[in-house]
């Protein structure tokens, strides 16, 4: 997975609980600062560990959600 700051693990973790995101609701479910979430949006965006989608419902938003990975033993 390379190396990650922590807001990336915690933003990972995220969504990998709860599914697709908007970054206003991984703010607030974070409680990070929305840069800090931008920052760590970038950084697994970088490691492609989590895809964009286009939001249907608001185009002014993209919904992030993490990308299935392979298990290691």
């Amino acid at each position: 997975m390379g190396h990650l700051p922590p807001s990336s693990l915690i933003v990972l973790h995220i969504l990998d609980d709860n599914g697709a995101m908007t970054h206003k609701e991984i703010v607030k479910k974070s409680g990070l600062a929305p840069r800090t979430v931008r920052y760590a949006l970038k950084k697994l965006k970088e490691q492609n560990l989590i895809a964009e989608k286009f939001n249907f419902e608001d185009a002014r938003q993209v919904i992030y959600l993490s990308r299935p990975r392979a298990v290691t033993a």
